[in-house]
């Protein structure tokens, strides 16, 4: 009984791993294309600028 528990316990650990990294790696992807986002826009309004500006 107790081998099966800890079984499960190592079991339960090991995709608590598996979800955190997964976790990281999908934050990396949203952070990453959020600064994608601001880049794109900030060149776009920088541009806007200097065309009004000139």
């Amino acid at each position: 009984m107790t081998d099966t528990s800890d079984a499960n316990k190592e079991r339960n650990r090991e995709i608590a791993r598996n979800e955190e990294a997964k976790q990281v790696a999908g934050s990396v992807r949203v952070s990453t294309t959020a600064v994608a986002v601001v880049v794109i826009i900030g060149g776009i309004l920088f541009t806007l600028g200097w065309l009004a500006l000139r």
